[in-house]
């Protein structure tokens, strides 16, 4: 279950029942918020942020900007909306101007993937058209040094370490010097976490900062802690003293209230959010794009955003033109899955679809099945000749069961891809004509 899942679920409920009202009453936004509260609760918001968060939602919303308005419900979910955005605090900027190489150091618990951010971080750099480079620091954790050599190497990126024997500090004074030498831009330290805040990590952090004097000293947090967020975010922050946050594993079972907490406790910006496992699965937090998340609104510009990275322009009008003439081949359909499935799970996608969100509960579409039906599709396509491929139509009976028995499917299955695509191309071809074409099933 995605971040944030169920308390959209939940937000999307109360909202649900306030639109069937014509008009608020005072009591209507007391029952309405009370529900909001458990929401925030539910999904491990910390108590008095949650507190602070419904007392300015309700100050807004039973004065003269709701009784005023034309459709009342809408206006408290705007202002909801409004403070969520408020609560989630201004997208974080890295401070990156000034003499080159600049420092990054990275903080946090063991285990809330420190590592893989920090080649996230890099590739992410470079991507913007800096000089990473990557320094190995953590000498604790088992393989900590192993998995940043294998990763750099991996995304070419150049790096620096001494193995677990030496100590921290050195490792990173060491890397430092080692960037400036290689002309990096930006340096990124990967340092050591515990398994709990204690008094040696804290001191070896200020050691490390001490003597690199990073520009930002980033916080590297689980978005599955639960309530544990505030307290980590107040020790790192009291310890060390921390200037942005970066929040992991938000695609995974995670109930979202970490980011608010941690936000509204510490004070400082959250600046990226890890959004799979992937190395380009890093994204800028933006926090009016997340409270549309948040309240089932979606998120079309990080999608567009996404699309705009992934996809070959000039392939993409190649295919919509072929599509528009009825030309668009097997071979397309499968290049144009692959780039879809780049983009993330189906169900993410969808989250960021606007209404699609509640269609996705509605129907109960699950991202592993899927998955499943897209690698069908994809072995299916693969075991056809190029020639099968662009011209579907030569596919016979005895091809049929070559597909089938090559694809690991039934030649049912094989029939169905066919009509389906025919279908497609039919749609295609009315739309390039200017007509409406009738779509059977199309919520299927």
């Amino acid at each position: 279950m995605p971040m944030f899942e169920s308390l959209s679920d939940r937000l999307q409920e109360v909202f649900d029942q306030l639109g069937r009202k014509g008009s608020l009453t005072e009591a209507d936004v007391d029952t309405a918020l009370r529900e909001v509260r458990v929401a925030l609760l539910e999904a491990d918001v910390n108590l008095k942020i949650t507190k602070d968060f419904i007392k300015r939602v309700r100050e807004r919303a039973v004065g003269a900007e709701v009784s005023k308005a034309l459709k009342p419900a809408q206006q408290v979910i705007k202002i909801v909306h409004e403070e969520l955005i408020d609560t989630l605090g201004e997208p974080g900027r890295l401070n990156l101007a000034g003499a080159t190489p600049r420092v990054i150091m990275l903080v946090g618990l063991q285990g809330s993937g420190k590592t893989t951010t920090g080649a996230k971080l890099a590739l992410k750099m470079r991507k913007e058209g800096r000089k990473p480079f990557l320094v190995a620091a953590d000498t604790y954790r088992p393989a900590a040094v192993d998995q940043l050599v294998t990763l750099a190497k991996q995304l070419s990126i150049p790096y620096h370490e001494e193995g677990v024997t030496a100590a921290p500090p050195d490792i990173c004074v060491h890397g430092v010097q080692k960037a400036k030498e290689a002309g990096a831009s930006v340096v990124i330290l990967d340092t050591a976490g515990r398994l709990q805040i204690d008094e040696n990590m804290m001191a070896e952090l200020q050691a490390i900062k001490k003597r690199t004097e990073p520009a930002e000293v980033l916080l590297v947090a689980d978005a599955m802690t639960g309530q544990e967020a505030v307290r980590i975010a107040e020790g790192f922050n009291h310890g060390v003293g921390i200037t942005g946050l970066i929040l992991t594993k938000i695609d995974g079972d995670a109930r979202g209230g970490a980011a608010i907490s941690m936000r509204a406790v510490t004070g400082v910006p959250i600046k990226y959010l890890g959004t799979g496992e992937k190395p380009d699965a890093f994204e800028d937090f933006h926090p009016d794009r997340l409270a549309s998340r948040i309240l089932g609104m979606g998120d079309m510009l990080t999608l567009i955003e996404k699309a705009e990275q992934l996809f070959d322009e000039q392939e993409a009008r190649r295919m919509e033109k072929a599509m528009l003439k009825g030309q668009f081949t097997l071979e397309d359909f499968l290049k144009q899955l692959r780039q879809v499935k780049r983009l993330g799970s189906i169900g993410q996608i969808m989250e960021m679809i606007p209404g699609m969100g509640k269609l996705k509960s509605q129907f109960n579409i699950d991202d592993q099945q899927a998955e499943k039906n897209m690698k069908r599709i994809e072995a299916i396509i693969f075991s056809m000749t190029p020639e099968e491929r662009r011209k579907p139509k030569v596919i016979n009976a005895n091809r049929k069961r070559r597909i089938a028995h090559g694809s690991g499917t039934s030649v049912q299955e094989v029939n169905q891809l066919l009509r389906q695509f025919q279908e497609m191309q039919n749609m295609m071809k009315k739309l390039g004509k200017g007509k409406m074409p009738n779509i059977p099933g199309m919520f299927k």
